[in-house]
C-alpha cells in the first residue's frame, strides 16, 4: 500500500471518527469502550489494510526513552520499526520527559496510523520519566491505607505520561503478594489480602481512566505466589482453582468491574488450570478460557514482554508470538525481534493456524482504543507544556502526604525510635543500596542533620567486602545511635529480593546494638533476615519523597500512622504497626 494511500486513509478515518464522536455518547459504558458509529469506521480501516499492515497492528516493540538524535543508528531501527513495519505500538522505557516527548512526537508523525504508546508506570510516572513525581511503592500507598490514595497516583501518573504523549500504562500491578520470598513482584503489589489489593486496584485504574489513560491490570492470573523470576526462568504455581479463584481472580474481577482497558498476562505455568506446562501467556485455558469467557473481558489482552527469559528460551522470538496470538492475547508486548514476529504471525494466517476472522478480532480491539484515546484526531504532545505538567509542586505535595502516612514502624523494643523523636542524637548513618548505592539516603540524611541529629555517614554497596563491613561496625562502635538505611526491591533478573547473606550477618549484629534501628527503603520482607533486630521502621521506596518522610518520622513528633499490609513472619501480623504522635481519643 503506497504511504499517500495510506494517509488518505487516516484522513478519511479521522474525519469519520470525530463525526461519530460528536454523535455518540457512551451512556455510562468505561470511556475505551466503542459506540456504534465509531464501528462503522474502524471496520471500513480494517478492511482497507492489507494482511501484514494488519498483523503489524498488534506488535508493540521496546524502545529507550533515552535523547538520541534522528539521524543516530539507534533511532534509525526504531523508525523503520515504525515507518516500514508498521508496528501498532510501542512501550517507551527510561528518558527525561521532553526527550521522551520529542522521540514520541517524531515516531508518531513517521507512522501512517497513530501509535499506541505505553509505559510501564507502576507507582506514578517517576518509574520511566526522570524529574516525574514520586511516590512511595504500591504496598507503601496501601500502608497510607487510603484508596483516595489509589486514585491520587493513578490520576497523576495519567497526567504526567499523557504530558509526553504516552497514553497506557502498564499498572496497577494486580498480583496478591502472599509469597514473601517472591523474586519479583513484592513492594508492587498492594498486599497480601485479595479484597484489599482489589479495592486499591480499582481505585488505580479509576484514577488514570477518568484522567484519559488507559490502565493495564497485570500480571493474570496472578504472579504473587512465585518463587522464581519470570526474566529468568519459568515459574510454576500449583495452586488448584479454589485458590485462584478466593485470592488470585479476586483483584482481576474489580479491575474489570471497575473498566481496565487492557490486562497483562503472566509468563508463570499453571498445570492444575491449563491442564499442561505452558505459560498462561500462551495457554488458551487461560486467556481465552477464564479471563475472555469466565471473568467476561472485552477490553484488549496484552502479553508480558516476550522477550523475557521464561518465553525466548524456550519458545523462540517467532513461535512464541504465534502461540500467544493463538492463546487469545490480542497485542504482543516487546519481542525479541518485532520483524520476525511480523513474519511469524503472518505465516501462520496464511497457513491457516490464525483465521483472518481472529487476527480481525485483535486489530479492530487495538484501533477502537486509538479511537477512544483520540489520537486519530491529535497524536503528538506540546513539548512547551512538559514542564507546566511533569513533576509540578502540587503533585508532589500530593506525593509527601502519602509518604507521610505510608510511613510503617513495626518494632521499637528498647526505644530507639521514640528516643530519636525525642531530641538530636548523633548518629551513625550506614547505607545499603543495590541500585544507586551512591545516593541512596541522600534525602534521608539531609532531614536527619536539618533535624539537628549529628550524623555520620558510612556507605555499603553489593561489592563491599569484608574491610569496609569492619569500618561500618568501628563508625557503630563510636556513636551512641545506629541507623541501618537499606534499599533492598525485586530488580528484573535478580532472582531474589534479600540482603546477602554477608551484609545481614553484619547488619544483625549491629541491630544488637542498644539504640539501633533498620529502615527499609525497600522490601519489608528484609526484617526477617536480622534476628535480633530490635527497632524497625518501613519506609516502603527509595523515592525521594520516602527518603524525606522517613527522615521526619525519625527527627520530630509527626504522626506514624501506617499499618502492615502484609505479615511478617514470624512476629508481626497483617495489620500491624505501631502509632506514634497520634493523639489519644478521648
Amino acid at each position: 500500500m503506497s504511504r499517500s494511500h495510506s494517509i488518505g486513509i487516516v484522513l478519511f478515518l479521522s474525519g469519520a471518527l470525530r463525526l461519530a464522536g460528536q454523535q455518540a455518547t457512551s451512556h455510562g459504558q468505561p470511556f475505551w469502550m466503542p459506540t456504534p458509529a465509531d464501528s462503522m469506521a474502524v471496520e471500513r480501516m480494517i478492511d482497507s489494510l492489507p494482511l501484514r499492515a494488519r498483523v503489524a497492528q498488534v506488535v508493540m516493540p521496546w524502545i529507550p526513552g533515552n535523547y538520541a538524535a534522528f539521524d543516530d543508528s539507534a533511532f534509525t531501527v526504531m523508525q523503520g520499526w515504525v515507518d516500514s513495519l508498521g508496528v501498532g505500538g510501542l512501550i517507551v522505557s527510561v528518558g527525561a520527559p521532553v526527550d521522551v516527548a520529542m522521540k514520541l512526537n517524531r515516531l508518531q508523525r513517521r507512522s501512517r496510523l497513530p501509535l499506541l504508546v505505553a509505559a510501564d508506570l507502576e507507582s506514578g510516572a517517576s518509574l520511566r520519566l526522570y524529574g516525574a513525581t514520586p511516590f512511595p511503592s504500591n504496598m507503601g500507598v496501601a500502608a497510607a491505607g487510603s484508596e483516595q490514595d489509589a486514585y491520587d497516583v493513578g490520576r497523576i501518573a495519567a497526567l504526567e505520561g499523557r504530558a509526553v504523549g504516552i497514553r497506557v500504562a502498564f499498572a496497577p500491578v494486580a498480583d496478591v503478594n502472599n509469597n514473601p520470598a517472591n523474586p519479583i513482584i513484592n513492594t508492587r503489589s498492594f498486599g497480601e489480602n485479595a479484597y484489599a489489593v482489589a479495592r486499591l486496584v480499582a481505585a488505580s485504574i479509576r484514577g488514570m481512566q477518568d484522567n484519559g489513560m488507559l490502565a493495564t491490570a497485570k500480571h493474570f492470573p496472578g504472579h504473587g505466589d512465585t518463587q522464581v523470576d519470570s526474566h529468568l526462568e519459568l515459574p510454576v504455581i500449583p495452586a488448584p482453582w479454589s485458590q485462584l479463584d478466593t485470592v488470585e481472580m479476586v483483584p482481576f474481577r474489580a479491575a474489570i468491574e471497575a473498566g481496565t482497558g487492557l490486562v497483562m498476562s503472566a509468563h508463570i505455568v499453571l498445570p492444575r488450570i491449563s491442564g499442561d506446562h505452558r505459560p498462561a501467556t500462551l495457554a488458551p485455558a487461560i486467556l481465552d478460557g477464564l479471563l475472555r469467557d469466565s471473568l467476561h473481558f472485552k477490553g484488549v489482552v496484552v502479553t508480558d514482554a516476550l522477550d523475557m527469559g521464561a518465553i525466548v528460551n524456550t519458545y523462540g522470538p517467532g513461535d512464541a508470538a504465534v502461540l500467544a496470538f493463538q492463546a487469545g492475547a490480542d497485542l504482543l508486548l516487546q519481542p525479541a525481534d518485532p520483524a520476525s514476529a511480523i513474519d511469524a504471525v503472518t505465516r501462520a494466517v496464511e497457513e491457516g493456524r490464525i483465521t483472518v476472522d481472529r487476527l480481525d478480532q485483535s486489530v479492530r480491539r487495538i484501533l477502537e482504543l486509538k479511537e477512544r484515546l483520540g489520537l486519530f484526531r491529535s497524536r503528538t504532545v506540546s513539548l512547551d507544556s512538559v514542564p507546566d505538567i511533569v513533576g509540578s509542586a502540587r503533585f508532589l505535595e500530593t506525593a509527601r502526604d502519602i509518604a507521610r502516612r505510608s510511613i510503617t514502624l513495626v518494632a521499637d523494643r528498647g526505644g530507639t525510635v521514640d528516643s530519636l523523636r525525642a531530641r538530636p542524637r548523633t548518629v551513625a548513618l550506614i547505607t545499603y543500596g543495590e541500585e544507586n548505592a551512591g545516593t541512596i539516603g541522600a534525602d534521608f540524611l539531609k532531614e536527619l542533620r536539618a533535624a539537628g541529629h549529628r550524623v555520620t555517614l558510612f556507605r555499603l554497596w553489593p561489592a563491599s567486602g569484608p574491610a569496609s563491613l569492619d569500618s561500618a561496625r568501628a563508625i557503630a562502635r563510636r556513636n551512641p545511635y545506629t541507623i541501618l538505611a537499606v534499599s533492598v526491591k525485586a530488580i528484573s533478573g535478580k532472582g531474589s529480593v534479600a540482603l546477602p547473606p554477608p551484609f545481614a550477618r553484619a547488619f544483625d549484629r549491629l541491630a544488637q546494638r542498644r539504640h539501633a534501628v533498620l529502615v527499609s527503603f525497600g522490601s519489608p520482607y528484609i526484617g526477617a533476615e536480622l534476628p535480633h533486630l530490635r527497632s524497625y521502621l518501613l519506609a516502603w521506596s527509595g523515592s525521594r519523597v520516602s527518603e524525606w518522610a522517613a527522615g521526619r518520622a525519625l527527627s520530630s513528633n509527626v504522626p506514624i500512622t501506617g499499618h502492615l499490609p502484609v505479615s511478617l513472619p514470624p512476629a508481626y501480623p497483617l495489620g500491624g504497626g505501631l502509632l506514634r504522635g497520634v493523639p489519644k481519643q478521648e
